[in-house]
């Protein structure tokens, strides 16, 4: 994958320091908001209006996932419209190559991701990552950091849809921050962290970092149905992208191999309560998922080849009932 540089696309750079591997931070960061005021970060201007926005996600990125679930939870679908690009991440980077599962991008026409941030900024640099916001009235992005779409997707459309589920209340807020704080540079981040990483040290840094994590998440789905009690939040849903993923993915191909989630009682019940919430299954494609790590990604796997297996059966019955 290569990047943007003064607007001109580059072959990749190294993304490590001492072999640790560094996430850039989001450059969009705007908010849509209820009445167009400025959020908490960025310019006002964006007001919530059905049909003024459009999402451009991957469904075999773990972060985009967010935004497509959030999307459909809150009953969006008409609210704001969505592309999908390519499973393959090839020297181009993300592209709407509709024979390699992209829904092709009718909104602006464009043949990659790339080019929509360059009609955002043209002499833009950085990363060009999925999920984007798009503000058709504006002709730019709103924001491309997944953990505040999903905010905006949870509350300010709220007068355009008939579902008011709340996934960030205020009485929980101070909660579910705190295990967002332990679960996105460990887990979320960590199998990132892992699989990228340069060094030995680095890596099994990385590697006793998400599995301690993982731990400490176990035990505590041994007292609740959820993260934050028995109610789903934001939590569970930024948990669940990593999860989904990480046998068929992560345990293998990342070298996050101490354990499978199905070895995990109590995560890997807890997966399949999630994956079966109402709509949930077709956000996911595991098809996307494992092709685009696989067949992407060469560096971490050279020939290409996407593993048969594992098989996994996240309609299964789970025991999570149990909590009431």
């Amino acid at each position: 994958m290569g990047l943007l540089v003064d607007g001109v696309w580059q072959d990749d750079k190294d993304r490590t320091k001492d072999g640790h591997f560094i996430r850039p931070d989001a450059q969009f960061r705007n908010w849509v908001t209820a009445d167009g005021s400025a959020g908490l970060s960025g310019e006002g201007g964006f007001p919530a209006e059905a049909g003024r926005y459009h999402l451009y996600v991957s469904l075999a990125c773990p972060w985009a996932s967010r935004t497509v679930i959030f999307r459909k939870l809150k009953k969006l679908e008409n609210v704001v419209s969505m592309s999908i690009v390519s499973w393959h991440m090839g020297r181009d980077g993300w592209t709407f190559d509709t024979n390699e599962g992209s829904t092709g991008d009718e909104l602006n026409g464009k043949s990659k991701l790339s080019e929509i941030y360059l009609l955002a900024a043209a002499r833009y640099s950085g990363r060009v990552s999925v999920p984007v916001l798009w503000d058709k009235k504006r002709g730019t992005i709103v924001s491309n950091e997944s953990s505040e779409i999903i905010r905006m997707l949870n509350s300010a459309f709220d007068a355009f849809t008939t579902e008011k589920t709340d996934y960030y209340p205020k009485a929980l807020r101070a909660e579910i921050d705190h295990v967002n704080d332990l679960v996105y540079p460990n887990i979320n981040n960590g199998v990132y962290r892992s699989g990228f990483a340069t060094t030995q040290a680095a890596y099994e840094k990385a590697f006793r970092g998400l599995f301690d994590a993982l731990d400490e998440i176990e035990q505590r789905l041994g007292k609740q149905r959820y993260l934050v009690g028995n109610a789903i939040t934001e939590a569970d849903w930024r948990l669940f992208c990593t999860l989904i993923r990480f046998d068929a993915v992560y345990y293998g191909h990342f070298k996050c191999n101490w354990r499978h989630i199905y070895e995990y009682p109590n995560l890997s019940n807890y997966t399949r309560d999630l994956y079966q919430v109402p709509g949930i299954a077709e956000t996911v494609s595991l098809d996307h998922i494992k092709r685009h790590y696989y067949m992407s990604q060469v560096k971490v796997n050279p020939t290409g080849i996407v593993p048969v297996g594992p098989q996994l059966d996240f309609a299964a019955p789970h025991d999570r009932r149990r909590f009431k």
